[in-house]
């Protein structure tokens, strides 16, 4: 699987293939046509309960991994379309938030990668 990740708000690129938003909100300030997303897959980001527990703090991180990971068990169908998605072409997972290191979309690339 050729999956990228990448923050909503960089600018488009062709190279980005498909592009998937896994965030559950909208990012802020983007309209549906600048962004150039092709699909919203917004069951697969964190539950609302796990997102607003782990706030984007780092010390949280390793937990929020493991918290996701059992949650993204649940959900097989949403996995299953990014993954058939994958197979012939490049994917890119936009996500919203200002740390490029402890999102959703790292952590949902890594459970991709280790399927």
């Amino acid at each position: 699987m050729n999956i990228n990740i990448k923050r909503i708000y960089a600018p488009y690129e062709k190279s980005d293939g498909f592009r998937i938003l896994v965030d559950r909100l909208w990012p802020r300030g983007i309209s549906k046509k600048e962004s150039r997303i092709d699909l919203w897959l917004k069951d697969i980001a964190p539950s609302n309960k796990l997102r607003k527990w782990f706030a984007h703090e780092p010390e949280k991180w390793p937990e929020f991994q493991k918290k996701y990971y059992q949650e993204l068990g649940r959900n097989k169908e949403q996995i299953d379309t990014i993954c058939d998605i994958a197979g012939d072409r490049i994917v890119t997972l936009l996500y919203g938030a200002k740390d490029k290191e402890h999102n959703n979309a790292v952590a949902l690339n890594r459970y991709l990668h280790e399927l």
